[in-house]
C-alpha cells in the first residue's frame, strides 16, 4: 500500500468518527438524550452500522466521546496550564495553579449538559453513571498530562495523585451540586458550585482530617 494511500484511508476513518460523533450530538441536542438506535445514528451519519461499531465498541462509548468533548471545550482554562505553567513552580506553585484554573473554568454549562443527556427521573442509571465517570477520566488523563509536560521537574506520580484525587473530589461535588440545585444553570446553582469548589480546595490542601476537625468546632 502507498503511503499516499494509507493517507487517503486515514482520512477516510477521520471523517467517518468525526461524522459519527457529530451525528451523535446533533441527536443529543434535538432529543435532549440519548434514546436513539445505533441505526439512527448510523442514518444521520451517512455511514453503515458496521461504520459505528469499527470505530465505538457500542452506543455508550459514541455518548462518551460527545460528552467528553463538550467538557472538554469548556476547560480550556486548565489545558492553558500545559503551556503557561513555570516549571520552576513545579511544587509548591502546582496546587494554586490548578485551583484558580478550576476557578475559572465553567464547569455548570458543561454539568448541565451532562446531567441533561446522562440523567434522568430518580437520577442517572448506573450505565451512564459509568459513562460519566468515563468523562471525567479522560479529563484527568488530559489534564495529567498536560502538567507533565509544563512541570518536567515534578514526581509524575505525585501529579497523577493530585489530579486524581481532584477529579475524584470534582465528581463528589457534582453529585452533591445535582441533588441541592437540580443541575439548573442559575445564579444561585452557580453560587453553589462555587462554594463546593472551595471546599474541595480547602480539603486538598490542607486535608480532610484538618477540614473536618476544624468544620465540627464551628
Amino acid at each position: 500500500m502507498s503511503l499516499a494511500t494509507g493517507d487517503r484511508r486515514a482520512a477516510l476513518k477521520a471523517r467517518h468518527r468525526r461524522a459519527i460523533v457529530d451525528a451523535a450530538s446533533a441527536l443529543i441536542g434535538e432529543s435532549g438524550g440519548t434514546d436513539f438506535s445505533v441505526d439512527v445514528l448510523a442514518d444521520r451519519a451517512d455511514v453503515s452500522r458496521r461504520t459505528v461499531f469499527n470505530h465505538f465498541a457500542s452506543l455508550d462509548d459514541v455518548v462518551t466521546e460527545v460528552c467528553s468533548e463538550v467538557v472538554g471545550a469548556a476547560l480550556g482554562r486548565l489545558d492553558a496550564l500545559s503551556t503557561s505553567a513555570d516549571p520552576a513552580q513545579a511544587d509548591a506553585g502546582l496546587f494554586d495553579e490548578v485551583a484558580d484554573a478550576l476557578r475559572a473554568t465553567d464547569f455548570v454549562t458543561p454539568l448541565t449538559y451532562l446531567t441533561r443527556v446522562l440523567g434522568g427521573e430518580g437520577g442517572p442509571s448506573p450505565r451512564r453513571a459509568l459513562t460519566l465517570i468515563k468523562v471525567f477520566a479522560e479529563v484527568s488523563t488530559r489534564l495529567t498530562a498536560g502538567l507533565a509536560t509544563s512541570h518536567p521537574d515534578a514526581d509524575p506520580f505525585d501529579i497523577e495523585l493530585f489530579v486524581g484525587s481532584t477529579m475524584s473530589g470534582l465528581i463528589v461535588i457534582y453529585l452533591h451540586w445535582v441533588e441541592v440545585t437540580g443541575a439548573v444553570d442559575d445564579v444561585d446553582s452557580r453560587e453553589t458550585w462555587s462554594a463546593l469548589l472551595e471546599r474541595l480546595l480547602d480539603a486538598t490542601r490542607t486535608g480532610h482530617a484538618s477540614v473536618a476537625s476544624s468544620r465540627r468546632t464551628h
